[in-house]
């Protein structure tokens, strides 16, 4: 992974942008690399596609894994347990924040602005888009999302990640699209960095501007599996 990643990467993102997929991918890269890695999933809005969904894996890879305290079950209003305050307290090289869905999502983020604050030099905060999807297609979407979580999460968009795809139908021309729009965006947001990730034989014929993260679907509904 060539790109440097600080101590805290903030995924944000709307519905289907990809990021719990980023997520797994980063923690698992992270972890490999020798890194004392933890991935909180601060997804309480989105019972489907939630990075707590992988909790045996990620723990079989070295990965930390801390959830709300109800995720995965019947109870409807999960809990943010006080254990996810204890990232900004004690060692470790890289913890990952898988941020639920849209604005109501960040409100989780929120809660840890002063932690963040504190650490805002070892913070990046990352806008998972995916052009593909319906609400952030145009520059314009993505700029009133990213306006909306920063507003509720209290934590501005550093880097863009261009994560425009579209399953097993995704084409070049798709992810070429969603990098001139994401460039589009950081410029006009001032973010400091885009990325386009995906998965390597796509991203191999793309004619791309920026750095690029290969990642591999970790999220694949049963009804996908073959047999």
């Amino acid at each position: 992974m060539s790109i440097s990643f600080p101590r805290f990467t903030v995924l944000t993102g709307n519905y289907g942008s990809g990021k719990t997929e980023l997520a797994l991918n980063l923690a698992m890269g992270f972890a490999a690399a020798g890194k004392q890695t933890t991935l909180v999933d601060l997804d309480i809005v989105n019972p489907y596609f939630r990075s707590g969904e992988k909790a045996q894996e990620m723990k079989a890879a070295g990965v930390r894994m801390l959830m709300p305290t109800f995720a995965l079950t019947t109870v409807d209003i999960p809990a943010l347990p006080a254990e996810i305050q204890s990232v900004f307290e004690t060692p470790g090289d890289r913890v990952i924040f898988d941020v639920g869905g849209d604005d109501t999502g960040a409100a989780a983020l929120g809660r840890y602005a002063p932690a963040f604050g504190r650490n805002r030099t070892e913070t990046v905060s990352v806008l998972v888009v995916n052009c593909m999807r319906p609400l952030t297609e145009t520059a314009e979407d993505i700029m009133d999302l990213a306006m909306r979580i920063g507003n509720r999460g209290r934590l501005g968009i550093d880097w863009i990640i261009n994560n425009t795809n579209l399953a097993d139908r995704t084409e070049p021309g798709m992810v070429e699209k969603g990098e001139r729009i994401a460039l589009e965006c950081a410029e006009k947001m001032n973010a400091k960095i885009v990325i386009t990730s995906g998965e390597p034989e796509i991203l191999a014929l793309c004619r791309l501007k920026t750095p690029v993260l290969h990642i591999r679907r970790q999220m694949v509904p049963e009804w996908m599996v073959d047999g």
